[in-house]
């Protein structure tokens, strides 16, 4: 088995980005200070240092940089890292002035090991406002050879310079200088074409207000259209401040993602490094076809750019991770990031029914509410809709379904909601017809006996799908799912004539993870009124349960088993977990046809939770809480969520899904959480457990569920994770088998 705590054995390699104190006109104080800290990132276990323009001169000598001397002492410091370096790991890019072909070049030198692997001129001189390099210097375009005599080494120079490691698949860099990035078409956009994933500037880039800012867009955005790491180093400490200043600026993105940042204005030296994912980008790339277009658009300048192959030695051991992985990736920790993607989504969804209902003509929505998370955003949704329209909510036709173990909290909450949200609330008790369902199929449950099997749960499911779909026909409206991305991906639905199908989902891209933080959002942006937002609380905080098995199915206790078949059917009729009187009246204003029903269900709960806790107390525990969990049957949705997000949307190995699993859950003290999240909810998971769970995914996502997906609902794509619409982001075969996606797990993470 591989070193799976290794972050190069996962394909992520360490890159750091330098930025020494100069000494202007003093090349060996300089080299010593590049040596010094390329050490340091040799010593953080990177492949990488990244240093800025001109750095072994300084940028700010002007007209000295004619001075022989300074030119034959820069050469001489540039001989002093080469040889350093043969103690070193990492690919050193620094910056110096050098005579080729009788011009005086301002370049960037790429040295590993002992060996330069090649120079690279700046092609954009500026030479306006502050700037006078065309003074100094002779554009890239002004060479003449491809390859120069440097140091007693024949090094091959030219911007079109790729350096590929032989020992880390993925892992090709391109180095540019400060301007380059500025042009309308820098160089490193041809070289990120070609194959380049690591794109480094060695910049000196003074600081005005508001340059740093402007810095970090182009960064982002060369990273982003490129697809790739950028690294910028920027000159700071030492710099001349005779009519310019400076701010040491250092930057690490990844596919317009800011993964480290350094001080600005700095009074020493200073270093930043993180991992990069090579893994990614290159399965991003796959997946992106512009890129490949325009690839093809400029194959000839392409096919002419030359690869100069190093072999790095890639530390061993656990190096640790130098990156932030998001516990919730469909989430940002972050309060006015996530505030805003909600924001966000929530109007997505909005703005898909809404103009689903306008194309239709239709103006009544038909939804079943459970109680639950996914059924509460769907009606809200709904809600808000109806407001835009201009249409009344009384267009909602909400209906409470309860089945054979429907909970008097999640009965009492949809009640209560719906009455909330001035719907047209009904409750429809599906049990008879279910039970002719169940004669009719010669179950064993219409004879009374305990049997709770998949049939028994999917007539509840098909038949609370069969009425709406009728109500739909009988009042001309349209069937709102309600079903969530993360039910979506492991299958958990009924088939057909049930909760897979509706004539338009709007959750239909929203994980289950995501829905929870829409909720929080809803009730701190005080989108409805103070009663509505304390039973939106109430319903996050309920235990996720499809309610189809009644709760004593789930109590490990031999003398309920052979419990009369009466008691059984009373057991399956009754209502298993109780409510509060709060819940339960907390909703003013309740139509009397439906107040009595709410009343009741809290009328009865002080004794329910009485019998509950004295069979707990002789012996009878519940699984979950007494009630039929999802999670524990399929997985905490918040790994789920977390696999669905990083299989679909990346395509990785699901090893390197374990791997960036356990840096994200293994230990709950680390690392940000979503600040409204309790902290009885900040859970951690070990790798056994994270392992164990991704099996049960890899098997439902490749194996079982595809069918499902392959003729799901319309509903409208929410967030850039993805959706898994076989018109959209995810078309795969229902077929399929899950054996190599198991084996790759079960071969390459360890069993701890």
């Amino acid at each position: 088995m591989s070193d799976f705590f290794n972050l190069y054995q996962q394909g992520l390699v360490r890159a750091a980005v330098c930025v020494p104190e100069v000494r202007i006109s003093n090349p060996p104080a300089n080299a010593e200070a590049t040596i010094r800290l390329a050490r340091r990132a040799h010593e953080a276990g990177a492949l990488i240092a990244l240093f800025p323009e001109l750095g072994l001169t300084a940028y700010s000598n002007d007209d000295l940089f004619h001075q022989q001397t300074l030119l034959d002492s820069a050469l001489a410091a540039l001989a002093q890292v080469v040889e350093a370096s043969r103690a070193l790991r990492p690919l050193i890019a620094v910056g110096l002035p050098l005579r080729i072909d009788g011009r005086l070049f301002n370049c960037a030198v790429a040295i590993h090991a002992g060996r330069i692997l090649g120079v690279t001129p700046k092609s954009y001189l500026p030479s306006y406002r502050e700037f006078y390099e065309k003074r100094q210097f002779a554009a890239a375009d002004a060479l003449l050879s491809r390859n120069t005599e440097l140091l007693g080494q024949e090094v091959p120079v030219g911007t079109d310079l790729l350096f590929a490691a032989n020992t880390l698949p993925g892992l090709i860099i391109h180095m540019e200088l400060c301007e380059d990035l500025w042009a309308p078409i820098p160089p490193s956009t041809y070289a990120a074409m070609a194959g380049a994933t690591v794109l480094l500037n060695l910049s000196a880039s003074n600081i005005t207000i508001g340059k740093a800012s402007y810095r970090n867009d182009l960064c982002a955005a060369q990273s982003g259209k490129c697809i790739a790491a950028y690294l910028y180093s920027a000159a700071g400490p030492g710099e001349s401040t005779t009519d310019l200043a400076w701010d040491g600026h250092a930057l690490i993105f990844e596919q317009d993602r800011l993964l480290a940042e350094s001080e600005r204005f700095p009074s020493a030296e200073q270093m930043i490094s993180a991992d990069i994912d090579l893994e990614r980008l290159q399965q991003e790339r796959l997946r992106a076809t512009s890129f490949s277009d325009s690839i093809r658009a400029e194959r000839e300048r392409l096919q002419s750019m030359r690869r100069v192959r190093f072999s790095p030695e890639l530390p061993s051991g656990d190096l640790g991770l130098q990156r932030a992985i998001a516990r919730f990736p469909y989430v940002p920790a972050e309060s006015a990031e996530r505030d805003a993607q909600c924001y966000e989504a929530y109007n997505i969804q909005v703005h898909g029914l809404a103009q689903r209902l306008r194309a239709t003509g239709i103006k009544r929505i038909v939804i079943g509410v459970s109680g639950g998370l996914d059924s509460t955003q769907a009606l809200l949704v709904a809600a808000r809709t109806m407001d835009r329209l201009g249409l009344p909510r009384g267009n909602i036709l909400a209906y409470t379904l309860p089945g054979f173990a429907t909970s008097r909290e999640t009965r009492a909450n949809a009640l209560a909601l719906m009455q909330a949200l001035d719907t047209s609330a009904e409750e429809i008790d599906i049990r008879p017809s279910c039970r002719q369902m169940l004669a009719d199929l010669h179950h064993p449950f219409a004879d009374g006996e305990p049997v709770y099997d998949i049939t028994f749960e999917n007539v509840q499911a098909g038949e609370r799908t069969s009425h709406l779909f009728r109500l739909a026909n009988h009042h001309n409206a349209l069937v709102l799912g309600t079903g969530d991305l993360s039910e979506i991906a492991l299958g958990w639905s009924t088939y057909g004539v049930g909760d897979q199908m509706s004539h338009y989902n709007v959750n239909a891209s929203v994980p289950k993870t995501l829905i929870q933080y829409l909720i929080r959002w809803v009730i701190a942006s005080d989108q409805f009124e103070a009663h509505t937002n304390a039973l939106l609380q109430a319903i996050l905080d309920t235990e996720i349960s499809p309610e189809l098995v009644p709760a004593d199915a789930n109590w490990e206790n031999a003398d309920a088993k052979r419990a009369s078949a009466d008691a059984h059917a009373a057991t399956a009729d009754a209502s298993t977990t109780s409510i509060s009187a709060h819940q339960a009246t907390m909703i003013s204003g309740i139509r009397p046809n439906l107040k009595a029903t709410v009343e009741a269900e809290a009328a009865s709960a002080a004794q329910e939770s009485t019998n509950r806790t004295e069979g707990r107390s002789a012996g009878r525990k519940p699984t979950v809480s007494g009630l039929q969990s999802t999670e524990a049957k399929i997985g905490p949705y918040e790994l789920q969520d977390f696999n669905t997000y990083w299989i679909s949307r990346y395509g990785l190995r699901p090893s390197k899904v374990a791997f960036l699993a356990w840096h994200a859950w293994h230990d709950k003290t680390r690392g940000l959480w979503p600040e409204n999240l309790p902290e009885a909810r900040r859970h951690q998971y070990d790798l056994a457990e994270i392992k164990r769970w991704l099996e049960v995914f890899l098997f439902r996502f490749f194996q079982i569920s595809q069918f499902k997906r392959s003729c799901m609902p319309n509903g409208p794509k929410v967030g850039s994770g993805g959706s898994l619409s076989p018109r959209g982001d995810w078309r795969a075969p229902s077929d399929a088998e899950a054996k190599i996606w198991l084996q790759e797990l079960r071969e390459n993470v360890p069993d701890l």
